[in-house]
């Protein structure tokens, strides 16, 4: 069977909107549509790759749906490399740490920054250069532990302003 350049542009347009079983299971009917030898034909006309198809194939066939495992891929968390990690950053910013001042926020502030809390990682906890994350990533998981690393802000005071009196002048 020939696959005109009208046929072709739909096919492939319409597989190109689809996502995941979705698009394997309309790849296969396609190729069953297509008859015997439907598979090479979608391979070299059409681009499809042959493992894909089969995929498909077997979802359409089964009725089970094959899940992919996108989450799986990539690269790991830095507590995945370093379980102990997490619990060695909070007890080096527990010890550099307040609450707020004023008591409007359940935010703890951290004198140490995130260089230093690498640095204090390094020297206190035996952990090399190498194995542990950036700056950056020691920032985000300060952030995600609750740490600000701001300046430690003194609470002020309020000021007694003299309370003017009707007689005195303005």
């Amino acid at each position: 069977m020939e696959l005109t350049a009208e046929i072709k542009a739909l096919v492939l347009n319409t597989a190109k909107e689809l996502k995941g079983s979705t698009r394997r299971m309309f790849m296969a009917r396609t190729v069953q549509a297509l008859g015997e030898g439907g598979q090479r034909l979608a391979e070299r006309e059409l681009g499809w790759n042959r493992g894909t198809l089969r995929k498909g194939k077997h979802e359409v066939e089964s009725g089970i749906v094959c899940v992919d495992g996108f989450a799986l891929r990539g690269r790991k968390r830095s507590e995945g490399h370093l379980p102990n990690l997490l619990n060695d950053i909070t007890a080096i910013g527990d010890g550099q740490s307040q609450v707020d001042p004023q008591f409007r926020t359940n935010r703890l502030y951290t004198r140490l920054t995130e260089t230093e809390v690498r640095r204090q990682s390094i020297a206190q906890k035996g952990y090399t250069d190498e194995e542990l994350p950036t700056v950056e990533t020691i920032a985000t998981k300060l952030n995600m532990l609750g740490y600000y690393p701001k300046k430690v802000a003194k609470s002020q005071p309020q000021k007694n302003s003299p309370r003017l009196m009707p007689s005195s002048p303005r």
